[in-house]
């Protein structure tokens, strides 16, 4: 071997040794990718189906079209921040009450993220930074909604004076602390009182009333803990989800798919129905209500109910399908990887998710229980 390498040039063994080494750094930096490229899809994964805090139980919010075209990005961002997506429908009504979706700062978050008004101009940053500012404030509210919300506006000063009286959001509580901090305030001259029955009480500090101000444009449940409210008898999950797949299963073989169906008793009565539409029918005849029978999509069925991990999902339960559009289908889980739903081909069906069907590779984690 020796006399071998003495016969090679010199020039040609330092060559192929440098590309030996070149060789061998590619390798390296491959291995190094694609292990990176692997955190970086399970944590892209984790980020889709792990959503922490509690939930609210089912509600609605009765906001103006330019509320409503924010809604996609107060999910984004509830999913970003890891709130649940039950309370979208609530600040949905608080972006009502604050600038009825209008202007730059729909959320009027730039006091609490920058600490001077205007500071925010774009209404994506406003979304994102007023959703994790509701998040903060709810957790140190301890999950008492309405004490949240009224911490929205009062401050984080009002959380204090709450767990110091009482630890529980009142109205008196409210209207005591907007006296308590108008008399500090109001020698500046820059403080008058937003509703007209505060000035007998000398509560112009901020609104006392703001709670009942967000929650007029909101319908559904509420709880104090931020669990999510207790479903009618036959709502999903366990045992009680057999009623629902019970109540849908009356309807296998007497239906058609229409899109935009089952929004009329006169569908409902002729068995046309979409997906979204056979869902909230389905929860109708259980006695849970999810929505209106005329404004019902998947879009506002995802807003609603707690969120499920996946591996945790129940008979009864609602998963939601990446189609047309992200959750452009949904259906109600069996169980042994099916879900009954309205399908284009079949009308109301049992239909298969398991891993390799068509459904399997679009279902995209999102469970919801209501």
């Amino acid at each position: 071997m020796h006399i071998v390498l003495q016969l090679i040039p010199k020039k040609y063994l330092i060559g192929g040794t440098l590309i030996l080494l070149g060789l061998s750094g590619l390798l390296l930096m491959s291995t190094i990718v694609a292990i990176t490229g692997e955190f970086e899809k399970d944590s892209q994964q984790s980020e889709v189906t792990e959503i922490e805090g509690g939930g609210i139980g089912v509600g609605t919010a009765n906001v103006s079209p330019e509320v409503m075209k924010y809604q996609p990005l107060l999910e984004k961002y509830a999913q970003k921040h890891g709130l649940d997506a039950s309370y979208v429908p609530i600040m949905m009504a608080l972006m009502m009450q604050e600038s009825g979706g209008r202007g730059n700062d729909p959320m009027q978050s730039s006091e609490s993220y920058c600490g001077s008004v205007g500071c925010i101009s774009s209404p994506e940053l406003s979304v994102d930074k007023g959703v994790l500012h509701f998040k903060s404030v709810l957790e140190k509210a301890h999950y008492d909604l309405k004490l949240c919300l009224q911490s929205y506006n009062f401050g984080g000063g009002f959380i204090n004076y709450v767990m110091k009286n009482g630890g529980k959001y009142t109205p008196e509580l409210a209207i005591s602390f907007s006296q308590l901090q108008y008399q500090k305030v109001k020698h500046t001259g820059n403080y008058h009182c937003v509703r007209p029955e505060m000035v007998p009480y000398s509560a112009c500090y901020g609104d006392a009333k703001y709670v009942d101000a967000v929650l007029k444009y909101y319908t559904g449940t509420i709880t104090a803990d931020g669990k999510p409210a207790a479903p009618a008898s036959g709502g999903s999950g366990g045992k009680s989800g057999v009623k629902v797949i019970d109540a849908g299963k009356t309807l296998i073989g007497k239906t058609r798919y229409v899109f935009g169906g089952g929004r009329s008793q006169s569908d409902i009565n002729a068995g046309r129905f979409d997906c979204s539409s056979f869902v909230r029918w389905a929860f109708e005849q259980v006695g849970v209500n999810v929505g209106p029978m005329s404004g019902v999509t998947t879009d506002t069925l995802k807003t609603q109910g707690q969120a499920i991990n996946p591996k945790d999902m129940k008979p009864g339960d609602v998963v939601f399908f990446d189609t047309y559009k992200i959750d452009g289908h949904v259906g109600i889980y069996v169980g042994n990887n099916q879900f009954l739903g309205c399908q284009g081909k079949t009308g109301v069906a049992i239909a298969s998710m398991a891993k390799g069907t068509y459904f399997g590779e679009r279902f995209n984690g999102r469970v919801k229980r209501f």
